[in-house]
């Protein structure tokens, strides 16, 4: 792995299992705290993968019936919305 400069410091306070969690990792893989969250850091998605991924979900989709009026549309999504929740 290609080493990148360091040049921001972070002051980051973690909670007691929130520190054991990632102390127990980085000594699983034999590496800093510090490098398991730069990693956790880098394997986050970029606003455009996340983006790219919904857009190819839905063009994936079957087809289905859509309301005609977008205010039924976005009654029908609220009420999903609302069972997935409880």
């Amino acid at each position: 792995m290609r080493m990148r400069k360091l040049d921001h410091r972070v002051h980051l306070l973690l909670d007691e299992r929130r520190h054991r969690k990632i102390a127990i990792e980085a000594k699983r893989r034999n590496v800093s705290v510090a490098e398991v969250i730069r990693d956790a850091i880098d394997r986050m998605p970029a606003n455009d993968d996340i983006r790219r991924t919904a857009i190819e979900l839905v063009l994936a989709a079957p087809p289905m019936p859509v309301p005609d009026d977008p205010a039924d549309l976005r009654r029908e999504l609220d009420a999903d919305h609302e069972r997935r929740a409880r």
